[in-house]
């Protein structure tokens, strides 16, 4: 159903089963899959590239222009899997040259006032809370969680399973399974809560942990701390993924928490 008031371009390609609300703006270089809803005031512009049974709420806007002063008016688009919310006023950026797309998984929440800025990638199943803003080319991963008014720095990069506090302030990258919060951002344990939800066994967990208590609270640089684990934790996807994500950093791994520094004492 697509209402009267609404403006949809002859050109865009809607699926079946699309309902499209008063006073939305559909633009012509549009594709947007089966049974998707598009609220009424939605923004959904040149470059946008829906999967199935998405919805799109109220003055949320796809594909706006990056705002990225380098961007010369390149094509580029933004690509978003099935099942994903976008909800009230986000904003999703397109790509530059740099990528070329934005994109964003299946199955992913993104909330209120939210931003994904020009050529990030988010990835399934992930959740986006309400005032988060991505920058340029950042990172997430399947799985993770970002709390409620979160900045994440340009080219950072945030794994699979993590668990970010609300408020935080990202300029490092976040190795997959990490609970992360406090000012300065520190690791603070691994997510078990998320981990047991998601179907993780305790002995899969116990790993991790004992993973982690090598690469947080031995001392060691990280370098040296990647190899330990490798030499004393069993060969496993999780250990791989979690010493290939700190050995492909380029901004750095968060530290581990400093009780000595505390919130309060931080000027």
């Amino acid at each position: 159903m697509i209402s009267k008031s609404a403006h949809v371009s002859e050109n865009a390609k809607l699926g079946e089963g699309v309902t499209v609300e008063p006073f939305a703006y559909i633009a012509a270089d549009v594709v947007i899959g089966d049974g998707c809803w598009i609220g009424p005031g939605a923004v959904i512009l040149d470059g946008a590239r829906l999967g199935n049974n998405c919805k799109i709420h109220t003055s949320a806007v796809i594909a706006g222009v990056p705002q990225d002063l380098k961007f010369r008016g390149e094509y580029s688009t933004v690509e978003i899997g099935d099942n994903t919310s976008i909800r009230e006023c986000a904003t999703i950026n397109r790509g530059t040259a740099a990528k070329g797309v934005t994109k964003v998984g299946s199955n992913t929440l993104i909330m209120a006032y939210a931003h994904v800025g020009h050529d990030c990638t988010v990835g399934d199943n992930c959740v986006i809370v309400n005032g988060v803003s991505l920058a340029g080319e950042v990172e997430v991963q399947d799985w993770a969680i970002l709390g409620g008014h979160s900045a994440v720095h340009q080219f950072c990069r945030i794994g699979a399973h993590v668990m970010l506090s609300g408020g935080s302030l990202v300029s490092k990258d976040i190795p997959p399974f990490v609970k992360a919060a406090h000012n300065p951002l520190s690791f603070v344990g691994a997510n078990f809560i998320g981990l047991r939800r998601r179907g993780f066994s305790p002995e899969k967990i116990n790993e991790i942990q004992e993973m982690f208590r090598i690469l947080f609270q031995s001392g060691y640089n990280y370098s040296r701390a990647c190899e330990m684990v490798e030499n004393q934790v069993p060969q496993s996807a999780e250990r791989d993924l979690v010493l290939d994500f700190i050995r492909s950093s380029k901004r750095g791994i968060l530290k581990p928490y400093n009780p000595k520094k505390s919130d309060d004492e931080i000027e």
